[in-house]
């Protein structure tokens, strides 16, 4: 029935976000409708809305399922954007996974499925 979400996160300048997403994430930038931002990478979607309240941003974020988790974590590890507590881990629900901060704030969580269940389960 569903399949598949594309989280929403606030952005608090347009232009910066647009730089952070495509020169620290790897990310593809698609549009920019009066400050509501579409990027993408590998098939997996990430949209912004335009948000004047920094504190906002510190309260959202969103978790995207990957592969080559170390992979990753290597590549933004170079960049200097993975949050101070969110260096990759093992978790105990069977992610192997870690964190980065965005340009305005927004966590995102990047795991890998290392307990050998599927999406489905």
């Amino acid at each position: 029935m569903f399949n598949y979400a594309i989280p929403i996160l606030a952005s608090l300048n347009a232009d910066e976000t647009i730089k952070f997403y495509t020169e620290k994430l790897g990310f593809t930038f698609h549009n920019n409708w009066d400050g509501y931002l579409i990027f993408s990478r590998d098939g997996i979607y990430i949209h912004h809305w335009p948000c004047t309240d920094p504190e906002i941003p510190k309260a959202t974020g969103c978790y995207v399922n990957i592969t080559e988790v170390d992979k990753l974590y290597e590549e933004y590890k170079a960049h200097g954007i993975i949050h101070p507590n969110g260096d990759i881990t093992d978790m105990p629900w069977g992610m192997r996974q870690f964190s980065i901060l965005d340009n305005g704030g927004n966590i995102i969580h990047f795991g890998e499925n290392i307990a050998g269940f599927d999406d489905e389960d």
